[in-house]
């Protein structure tokens, strides 16, 4: 009686365990699909910041319409120069970060909408299980939303200072204006202090942030204004699919 009480009770751990890993598959793929139209209320690291170092949450959600242009545009210059081009990973980019960690040197990878992923649905951290989570989750944002709704979301999201979420929210903080009037320069010192918004002060820039900030103003006249429009996206999946395949052809390792 015991062993088949014990089978039993086994048998319905076994269920519960197999219906909540279902239950959270499920929910881990209607959410993404819910936000292609939905804007996301929250971050997990607007609370965890909030938890942590008890900072108010500066936030406020606008259409990409009512965002300056200067700031996409800038935006891929500095985080991610095939963004229309590539289907969630630049394996341009990993392949250079390889290159330069073999040399000693340092680089991200993360494409914009990588950077999306983590920031709408995951936490902070160098684990591998949330490095797991944050490819698959870049695999649904890419399947679900356009490149246009994935630029929409990280920009409206990201953390942009200590309890600043988003354009709109940093460029009143910063400059007393709206996402879509900031200037170049402006969006420019922004984008400059993505990779370490909580030390850096684009109102008070360093010397160090107004050269970057003239860096990636460089960088984006390079790379040309940022469209969403069916023709734009087409031609620049076509170069980036050209560049895979001479990246391809010396490295073959990277698929």
């Amino acid at each position: 009686m015991q062993k088949q009480s014990r089978k039993t009770l086994l048998k319905k751990i076994f269920r519960i365990a197999l219906r909540t890993v279902a239950t959270l598959i499920i929910l881990s793929v209607l959410i993404p699909l819910l936000y292609r139209w939905v804007n996301p209320p929250f971050t997990p690291l607007m609370l965890i910041r909030t938890i942590t170092i008890g900072a108010p949450i500066e936030h406020k959600w606008v259409d990409i319409k009512d965002i300056s242009p200067y700031l996409i545009d800038l935006a891929v210059a500095s985080e991610d120069n095939n963004f229309q081009g590539h289907n969630g990973f630049d394996f341009g980019a990993i392949q250079k970060a390889i290159d330069e960690r073999d040399r000693g040197r340092f680089r991200g990878a993360s494409t914009i909408s990588q950077q999306t992923a983590k920031n709408v649905f995951l936490w902070s951290g160098k684990s591998w299980i949330r490095k797991g989570l944050e490819v698959y989750f870049t695999f649904l944002i890419e399947t679900f939303w356009s490149k246009e709704r994935i630029m929409e979301v990280y920009l409206n999201v990201i953390e942009m200072g200590k309890g600043i979420y988003g354009a709109e929210a940093a460029a009143r903080h910063y400059f007393n204006t709206s996402a879509g009037n900031l200037s170049q320069f402006q969006a420019a010192l922004i984008v400059a202090a993505f990779p370490n918004p909580l030390e850096r002060n684009p109102a008070r820039p360093s010397g160090y942030l107004i050269g970057r900030a003239q860096d990636i103003i460089a960088v984006s006249q390079k790379v040309g204004p940022i469209r969403f429009d069916e023709k734009s996206i087409s031609r620049a999946r076509e170069q980036y699919d050209k560049s895979e395949d001479k990246r391809r052809k010396t490295h073959s390792f990277i698929l």
